[in-house]
């Protein structure tokens, strides 16, 4: 079973780990119902280490996301990002997933069950000058979510958080981390 990077401060804060996804992962601390409560009224954080990670670069990486994605990847700007499914060619879904254009290449964030699936069903379809990487281990995800969560996460940068539009991002740091 894979550990994400804060598996052992999950350990310290008491939580319940259980498998998942091939992941021992935190599945409560203190109990679901007090901790729904907690993100619903102000901030809750979650580790999403667990998700897969895949760094599509090259000239022709756009046109090949555009082919395996249902939505128009040219439609999303550097900074931001696309909320789309990848699809089989009689139409069913492959997995949903997050497409962020990061200026010189595009991530795309897939469900961490499907990791392997659709690693291997992009690399069958590749074609061009295309790069695939599959950037799972190298990258962490915290999930800060609730209505307290921005007034959380100003704290701990000088970036201003309030000019993040929708389904948009900026690179920055974090509690002094990149």
């Amino acid at each position: 079973m894979k550990r994400t990077p804060f598996y052992e401060i999950h350990l310290e804060l008491g939580a319940k780990i259980a498998p998942f996804a091939g992941y021992e992962m935190p599945i409560q601390y203190e109990g679901i119902i007090s901790e729904h409560k907690r993100v619903r009224e102000s901030v809750g954080v979650f580790d999403v280490s667990h998700m897969g990670e895949f760094k599509v670069s090259g000239k022709d990486a756009m046109r090949f996301l555009q082919k395996l994605t249902v939505n128009d990847v040219s439609k999303i700007s550097p900074g931001r990002a696309q909320y789309s499914a990848m699809c089989y060619e009689n139409g069913g879904i492959v997995d949903d997933l997050l497409i962020y254009n990061l200026g010189d290449y595009y991530m795309v964030v897939v469900n961490a069950a499907n990791i392997e699936k659709d690693f291997e069903w992009m690399k069958k379809h590749l074609e061009g000058d295309v790069n695939l990487e599959n950037i799972s281990d190298d990258v962490a995800l915290l999930a800060v979510q609730g209505p307290n969560s921005l007034a959380t996460l100003q704290k701990l940068t000088d970036v201003d958080l309030t000019q993040i539009r929708y389904y948009s991002f900026v690179r920055g740091k974090l509690a002094g981390l990149i």
